[in-house]
């Protein structure tokens, strides 16, 4: 049974990967909340410190049906990040849990870090520095390269970080294209940008850069099928979710040359474990960092807390996931 007064307000927090909660034990003040941290993020640990808490504060944890079940007070969960994929949403709204996220937090981090990675693997810097590190100083070891400026990038989802991504894609000379069944038309108008229907954008990209969601209907949106409709010198950029690439398809397409390379910072597993695309010349791995400055953590910690306290002050959220009755 819940020890503490009743106007006590109980935040749990079902996993935490950050180096303190500072940014949001300071949000969270205005509640003179108790903070609970699982000890790890299994079910039983979870609601170990959840079962009783008025909010549930989660980043990576796997919050399922009997989670959400087992919750007995909880009104709202924040969401430390874009995606809602590890969180029951049906269950949730069943439940009453407004659950929020934070759809805007990196923005900048995750934009640099799908040009940085769309610059490096078609610049071949990782590859270059591995032949200088082995003794190898051969420009024609590189071969070929092509210039960006006049090239076709194609973008799968036109949300807010591909929006950043434009005018960063578009000062390197590239024409850009994407491909997004819900992004209003004068959107991508006011951004330069053709719309174009995804098969249209895979035969027509020199680069492409993904940022849909994780949904039933995006799992392995890249696929055999669609590595085959690809240019043979295409370069494809992950930096949303890494499911969204069925990634021993990914493999063969690269083995059999239907696809230039593949710069990733989402994997379908991770850390990788006897992944078919490690130790390859033409791909680039970073270990699921786009999203991460200094800046960033803070921005995402204090805006998830603040729809925290929003719901459990009787407010509107600025970032609702779920309608609730």
């Amino acid at each position: 049974m819940r020890t503490q007064a009743l106007s006590k307000t109980l935040i749990a927090v079902a996993d935490s990967p950050f180096v303190n909660l500072q940014p949001t034990e300071k949000v969270l003040a205005a509640l003179d909340a108790d903070i609970q941290i699982a000890k790890q993020p299994t079910p039983e640990a979870i609601l170990d410190v959840a079962r009783e808490a008025d909010g549930l504060m989660v980043t990576f944890a796997n919050l399922s049906r009997e989670v959400i079940e087992g919750l007995e007070r909880c009104k709202v969960i924040g969401r430390y990040g874009i995606g809602v994929d590890n969180i029951d949403l049906e269950a949730a709204t069943e439940a009453g849990i407004q659950v929020c996220y934070v759809p805007d937090y990196c923005q900048d981090e995750v934009s640099d870090h799908a040009m940085t990675l769309l610059v490096s693997l078609a610049r071949k810097i990782t590859y270059s520095n591995s032949l200088v590190q082995q003794g190898r100083w051969d420009a024609k070891a590189v071969a070929p390269m092509f210039r960006l400026r006049g090239r076709t990038l194609g973008l799968v989802g036109l949300g807010q970080i591909p929006q950043s991504v434009v005018p960063k894609a578009q000062a390197f000379g590239l024409n850009v294209i994407a491909s997004d069944p819900f992004v209003p038309p004068e959107v991508a108008k006011n951004l330069d940008v053709e719309l174009v229907e995804f098969d249209a954008l895979l035969e027509r990209s020199d680069y492409i850069s993904v940022h849909a969601p994780l949904t039933e209907k995006t799992h392995h949106l890249f696929s055999k099928d669609a590595f085959k409709k690809m240019k043979s010198e295409a370069l494809i950029i992950n930096t949303a979710r890494g499911p969204l690439i069925d990634d021993q398809a990914l493999a063969d397409a690269l083995d059999d040359g239907q696809i230039g390379g593949a710069a990733l910072d989402v994997l379908p597993i991770e850390p990788p474990v006897d992944s078919p695309l490690l130790n390859r010349d033409n791909v680039i791995i970073t270990p699921h960092t786009a999203f991460y400055s200094v800046e960033a953590l803070v921005d995402l910690q204090t805006k998830a807390a603040e729809d925290v306290v929003a719901v459990l002050s009787g407010q509107t959220p600025r970032y609702p996931v779920n309608k609730l009755g």
